[in-house]
């Protein structure tokens, strides 16, 4: 909140649904204790009807940011005064700060997801298949496109979602889209250099199975996953034993966290930190 006589600066939050514990939250209050910030973290449980009446209470008691999580991160836009240009293109909001009296809306999480990507390799020139057509997959493919991602097939059990991921991304990017019907076991093209799970089978669950064409993950390529919970999902464990390189969920969820921290301080965390929190949140 705004400087007062209080010694407390700052206060943050998480609006979103009802959660067990928020990872995020205790995630963020270490990162704040170690930067030496006198600030505080909350979590709200928000009914979608009550959404604009508590974006107007951020705004009316001077929040200086929020996270936004399923099922607002669409719902919140209009309630917004700004939107970052990947926002804007993505339809979605993660994170937004508060500059003055004007609210900017933001998604972090494709940009996320390309940090923990970059030291296994360059986006620009990969082909990429992602699993999936919600909103997870939208973020990433559009920062991977942004990123210069030459070929971007979308697969979903659903074509039409599919396809309008694909309209999204052929008429905002110069990058060549594809959409493919899940209608069995998919068998990932041999030139595909990333296969991203951008759904959420596996979390809580790392028994739980993708239908893909095992022998088709070749040792060539990137497997990632955004489940972070557990970290090692069926699919990175079964293409971790083809000797594909593997890209856990953790990565990606740290990663817009430390984005998100940095948006709201001008201060980058110790992501260190962050991911330690993580891990001892989730016991793991």
């Amino acid at each position: 909140m705004a400087t007062g006589s209080s010694s407390l600066q700052e206060v943050l939050c998480c609006l979103g649904q009802p959660v067990a514990g928020n990872p995020t939250q205790y995630m963020m209050e270490k990162a704040l204790a170690a930067a030496g910030l006198d600030w505080r973290y909350l979590t709200f449980e928000v009914a979608p009807q009550n959404l604009v009446d508590a974006v107007r209470g951020l705004k009316a008691l001077g929040f200086r940011g929020a996270n936004f999580t399923i099922p607002h991160k669409v719902a919140v836009v209009p309630f917004l005064d700004r939107l970052s240009a990947s926002a804007q293109l993505i339809g979605a909001v993660n994170c937004a700060v508060r500059e003055g009296d004007v609210w900017r809306g933001e998604n972090t999480d494709g940009r996320g997801f390309i940090q923990a990507l970059r030291p296994l390799a360059d986006p620009a020139g990969l082909e990429v298949v992602i699993l999936g057509a919600g909103g997870a997959a939208r973020a990433l493919a559009v920062e991977l496109a942004l990123a210069g991602a030459t070929r971007i097939v979308v697969v979903n059990r659903t074509l039409a979602h599919a396809r309008a991921l694909v309209d999204l991304l052929t008429e905002g990017t110069r990058v060549q889209a594809e959409a493919v019907a899940l209608d069995g076991p998919y068998a990932v093209p041999q030139e595909a250099g990333l296969v991203v799970n951008a759904t959420s089978v596996g979390m809580g669950d790392p028994e739980a199975r993708l239908p893909l064409v095992v022998e088709a993950l070749r040792p060539e390529l990137i497997v990632a996953d955004v489940v972070y919970h557990p970290p090692q999902t069926w699919l990175l464990e079964t293409a971790r034993q083809r000797g594909c390189r593997t890209l856990d969920g953790l990565g990606m969820f740290v990663n817009q966290a430390v984005l998100s921290f940095e948006l709201w301080t001008g201060q980058t965390p110790d992501a260190a930190v962050m991911r330690d929190a993580l891990e001892e949140f989730l016991e793991i």
